[in-house]
């Protein structure tokens, strides 16, 4: 298993955001998390990236035990997390944005090789390198954000909200792109509330209620129970 969250509680104050969580993400796989505003989905992926300390449980990562661990030690492994709102730097150009994502990073001629990867993948990114970020639609920062994430070389990339306002047509393209990251060899922990973009880029499937899982499988089973059709799907 690349991610193990293992009986996780995490309190924000006296308030709980979390009660004895359990996920995995295998080598390879999307895994998605579903679940209403306010769940503790954000929660999950901030307390694997370093930023939010448990209560209890543990989280490992490649073997190696990270709930102890900074967040730029955990950034080095290889976990690496795109944030909700995507979090970029507006009056710096989308190339500076970029550069950031490898500032850990020392082998510049690798750098530069997955500058190259990233601008045939996102051209639009290529085209509107010297612009600054905050000039870029919502479709194109979103996937300025990902290519930020990609420059930390991870192995694992954790994805909040990222369909957060955008229109469908460029909902239909993130789906196309969390493809095509994940065929080229990084797994994905996706958090989402627009719930046909999660269960359709996952292989497996977690729903959040209050901060517990009340339902975890393969994509195929989940999407078949009751539970998510009722809740989720409309059914």
């Amino acid at each position: 298993m690349l991610l193990e969250v293992k009986n996780i509680t995490v309190h924000y104050g006296k308030s709980m955001a979390l009660d004895d969580v359990s996920v995995g993400v295998a080598e390879g796989s999307v895994v998605s998390i579903i679940g209403a505003n306010g769940a503790g989905k954000s929660t999950i992926l901030r307390a694997a990236s370093g930023l939010t300390p448990l209560t209890s449980g543990e989280i490992w990562f490649l073997n190696s035990r990270i709930d102890k661990m900074p967040a730029n030690e955990i950034v080095k492994l290889g976990l690496v997390q795109i944030p909700e709102g995507r979090k970029l730097f507006p009056y710096l150009t989308v190339l500076s944005n970029i550069k950031l994502g490898a500032s850990l990073r020392k082998d510049k001629a690798d750098i530069n090789k997955d500058m190259d990867e990233i601008f045939e993948r996102f051209p639009i990114l290529r085209e509107r390198r010297n612009q600054q970020a905050g000039s870029l639609s919502g479709g194109e920062q979103q996937m300025l954000a990902i290519a930020r994430g990609l420059m930390a070389k991870p192995k694992l990339l954790l994805m909040d909200e990222p369909s957060l306002g955008l229109a469908p047509v460029v909902i239909d393209e993130l789906a196309r792109v969390i493809n095509d990251i994940n065929q080229r060899g990084v797994s994905v922990l996706l958090v989402e509330q627009n719930i046909p973009l999660a269960l359709r880029v996952a292989n497996r499937g977690y729903a959040l209620q209050v901060g517990r899982v009340v339902l975890e499988g393969n994509i195929d089973e989940f999407k078949s129970t009751e539970t998510v059709k009722r809740a989720y799907l409309g059914g």
